[in-house]
């Protein structure tokens, strides 16, 4: 049965806890405190054999219940979600209590998320955008970001967030997304669940797009049930 306090300590360069320490949600929620306001930590989850969607082609069905309690503790914590309009899309997002931010070329909004309260669904896109005009009048000017002329900024996306506060940002991909921001040098932090499962097959890795070659450091892993869950910081 699950328990509140049975997530072991493997490594730990945030807090120095001993090898096999067990964090109670006070002890896991200081392990993932960011160390300075402006931070953009992605979290991501992949099986063992490295695919980041299950059979379904989505990332939900890798999840597990290990994963979903640092998921919640990643969203809970932080000023905002930052998301391709695609994958969430495809994972079903619906309005949350942390505001999310869709990252768009086409500036549509998907359909689960046009009738959230206004503020809690922004877009970033371009001004080429063919949807930028509909995305407007739906979720208001104040709640879309024109960022870059015909592709999206994301280095003025964020920036713009941060003019508005959401400094502590958490993307959750996808694929595509997080090699961008990586190829930016927008990424302070990868939260990287690995699930105890092959499933083989065709699907995305956790990134995907051009080469990029980021180094990063390990600050933390943990593990319960043989689900390994890390903290691997850009290297700077």
């Amino acid at each position: 049965m699950h328990r509140k306090d049975d997530m072991r300590v493997l490594v730990d360069e945030v807090s120095g806890r001993a090898p096999g320490s067990l964090l109670d949600d006070e002890a896991l929620l200081a392990a993932y405190v960011p160390p300075r306001p402006d931070w953009l930590r992605v979290n991501m989850v992949s099986s063992l054999d490295g695919a980041a969607t299950g059979p379904d082609d989505r990332s939900g069905s890798l999840n597990n219940a290990v994963d979903k309690r640092v998921f919640d503790l990643l969203r809970a914590t932080t000023d905002a979600v930052l998301v391709g309009a695609g994958t969430a899309r495809r994972e079903g997002y619906g309005p949350a209590a942390t505001p999310v931010v869709l990252v768009s070329r086409s500036g549509e909004v998907p359909d689960a998320l046009r009738d959230a309260e206004p503020g809690r669904v922004l877009l970033a896109t371009s001004a080429a955008s063919p949807g930028l005009r509909e995305a407007q009048a739906l979720l208001g000017h104040d709640h879309v970001l024109v960022a870059g002329d015909h592709e999206v900024d994301l280095a003025a996306a964020v920036e713009q967030l941060r003019a508005r506060g959401l400094r502590h940002l958490l993307s959750e991909g996808g694929p595509s997304l997080l090699r961008d921001l990586l190829a930016a040098d927008l990424v302070d932090e990868l939260c990287q669940t690995t699930v105890p499962r092959l499933v083989a097959g065709s699907g995305p890795r956790i990134t995907d797009g051009p080469m990029v070659d980021v180094p990063v450091r390990l600050a933390l892993l943990l593990e319960e049930e043989g689900t390994l869950l890390g903290r691997w910081v850009v290297d700077r």
